[in-house]
């Protein structure tokens, strides 16, 4: 009677192991085995990061495998089971692998097929056609769109992370439980007698190092030493946390009303601010989103404040960018002047300081949030309903989207929920960061996710022009790594344009992101279907830049730039001055955070800025691209 070999790959996280009862069946072209129970005599089967294996005899030949049941029963209490994968060594000889990668859950069963990526078109048997097809019917089912906030858009239809798949949930809920990871990096930064000190003000800049002294960090350290330099300033709008924002100024917008005279001392190459223009080598960065948004008003002993604020840079003749002009409202008039950098020490200062609070907002909820964290979600949730498993782009996009629901849905259980964590130290908190992401919506287009086209839309694409632009410079080489091996994909799977045309489950998938993700906004530019294979591969480059390259830019930096507390505000507590010669060291002091706010401030971007268990490090872009044509030789038998 014909043999097969069946060896089963349990989960290595933990309670991945199970005590139930584990049956197979396999499924063939020339018939169906009956139920085998999968168990040896005095050994404990299925421990957490075991590879079992057990011969598996049936009556006859069941022709080529093309299915596995497997089914768990309870043996004693209820036991969930991680179960990696299978593979069945035929009788002659050959090796099929059913990738899973998924728990099996109460007394349930799961229906799997092997590895091999295929598309709809592929799929000649009946058999295989409704196995494809359940699978999405059960995934639609599970995976629902729910709106959080007007405007925002779409997210997983679950209140907690407890409610979420199981497949999808943290390995460890503790390790990415915000409320804890605060705690803790409190202690590890020895700034708990601090964290309740709300109301409290630092006695000047040197009493901010009191929660500094365990932060051991070079480009900290350095933000520290340097931050009053306009050299400093302006470096971080280029290679900063937030260094989306800058982009080459064409006109002097008539809301700036900066004159020649007021800039001459700053400009280095004898022309006129209008040449200078004109030459390329003035920048503007505007915060107009903030305008208008309601500051938090949480905590009634503490006002907090917003500002708006339009900050012109130069390109001087070392080729830095330097400030050269701040006005912190965007309504010109006698009580919003132009602060410069020939004005009192303690105005320039203050004027910075502002903008540097007004940048940390805008990347927190804006360039953080909503263009990663937010998008990729969407990216996500039509992954899971419109793609199989069995979907060569399925194979591609999953392992970039990994805890992408999970960490959201958690931030939206404990961080930037109502009384959230983000209310308690962030003048954005108690609304206003929901305000933000309704008017960036406007903003959220899909030629704004392409890299290369953004940065060149912004005037930034120049490297002649602009040679210290490092975050330009290595996100167009891993865009480029990407799209170069997401082409190489999608020539093995699609042959001509017309099969991307034909290919229902991808076409379903875009429609989803477009429709319900992105809310079927046409001016958002958002595609509704994929007609070329050149287009797919700059839309899956969008995919797993976002989810991938373009959060590790924005996020894992927070550190560096936000810890010390002067260089990134999350809140100011004294309106923005309406005159000049007036600013004090104290009124400055007075205006930053107070000590308790500082502390929580400092537990979020160390929190933050923390990678997870598991999680992979992004691969240094030199070796990205080889990595890249390696990875995709094994896509045809992974999940």
């Amino acid at each position: 009677m014909p043999s097969y070999t069946v060896t089963v790959a349990t989960g290595s996280q933990w309670f991945a192991g199970t005590d139930d009862y584990v049956y197979l069946s396999l499924e063939g072209t020339a018939g169906c085995s009956e139920r085998h129970l999968l168990d040896k005599p005095f050994y404990n089967d299925f421990e957490r990061g075991a590879v079992d294996s057990y011969d598996v005899t049936v009556e006859e030949d069941l022709g080529e495998i093309q299915l596995i049941k497997i089914e768990k029963r309870k043996y004693w209490y209820q036991d969930d089971w991680y179960l990696k994968y299978v593979t069945v060594k035929t009788p002659l000889g050959d090796y099929l692998e059913f990738p899973c990668y998924r728990w099996i859950t109460d007394e349930k069963e799961i229906v799997l097929r092997d590895g091999r990526a295929k598309l709809p078109r592929d799929d000649k048997t009946q058999i295989l056609k409704q196995h494809r097809r359940k699978e999405l019917e059960n995934r639609q089912k599970t995976y629902r769109w729910k709106e959080w906030h007007p405007g925002f858009p779409l997210s997983i239809d679950a209140h907690s992370h407890s409610e979420l798949p199981r497949d999808i949930q943290f390995d460890n809920e503790k390790g990415i439980d915000f409320v804890l990871n605060y705690s803790k990096a409190m202690e590890n930064l020895y700034i708990n007698r601090f964290m309740h000190m709300f109301q409290s003000s630092w006695s000047d800049f040197a009493d901010f190092e009191k929660i500094f002294v365990r932060i051991s960090n070079t480009i900290s350290e350095y933000v520290m030493q340097h931050w009053k330099e306009d050299f400093m300033f302006g470096y971080q709008f280029l290679n900063g946390c937030n260094p989306v924002l800058i982009r080459r100024c064409t006109e002097i917008p008539k809301k700036l009303p900066v004159t020649m005279d007021m800039v001459e001392c700053s400009l280095e190459r004898n022309l006129t601010l209008e040449e200078e223009v004109k030459q390329g080598n003035i920048f503007i960065v505007d915060y107009e989103l903030l305008d208008g948004v309601d500051a938090n008003k949480t905590d009634p002993c503490t006002v907090q404040y917003l500002a708006a604020p339009i900050c012109l840079l130069y390109k001087n003749l070392e080729n830095k960018i330097v400030p050269i002009a701040i006005q912190l409202g965007q309504k010109p008039g006698p009580e919003n002047p132009i602060f410069l950098p020939s004005d009192a020490t303690y105005d320039w200062l203050l004027a910075k300081i502002w903008v540097r609070s007004s940048d940390f907002h805008i990347h927190q909820t804006v360039t953080h949030l909503l263009r990663t964290h937010l998008v990729s979600e969407v990216f996500s949730i039509a992954m899971f309903r419109q793609l199989p498993a069995v979907h060569p782009l399925f194979k591609l996009l999953v392992p970039h989207m990994r805890f992408t629901i999970a960490i959201n849905t958690k931030a939206r259980e404990q961080l930037i929920c109502e009384c959230g964590l983000f209310d308690k130290a962030n003048a954005t908190g108690g609304g206003g960061h929901v305000q933000m992401v309704q008017k960036a919506m406007k903003d959220l287009t899909y030629s704004s996710l392409c890299f290369p086209d953004e940065i060149k839309a912004k005037g930034m694409d120049s490297k002649e022009d602009i040679p210290y632009y490092y975050y330009r410079d290595d996100g167009i080489k891993v865009w480029e790594a990407i799209k170069s091996f997401a082409e190489d994909v999608i020539h093995i799977y699609y042959e001509t344009d017309e099969v991307v045309c034909e290919d229902v489950e991808l076409q379903a998938f875009v429609k989803d992101i477009y429709m319900y993700g992105m809310r079927g906004v046409k001016a958002a530019g958002f595609p509704k279907m994929i007609k070329t294979r050149e287009k797919l591969a700059e839309y899956l480059t969008v995919i797993i830049f976002t989810t991938s390259a373009q959060h590790a830019a924005v996020n894992f930096g927070q550190y560096d730039w936000c810890s010390w507390i002067p260089n990134a505000p999350p809140t100011m507590r004294c309106p923005p001055p309406t005159q000049k010669g007036t600013v004090t060291i104290e009124q400055i002091v007075e205006s930053l955070p107070d000590r308790g706010r500082s502390c929580w401030h400092l537990g979020a971007v160390w929190a933050l800025s923390q990678f997870q268990d598991n999680e992979v490090e992004v691969v240094p872009n030199r070796y990205l691209y080889q990595y890249c044509r390696k990875a995709h030789a094994g896509m045809r038998s992974s999940n």
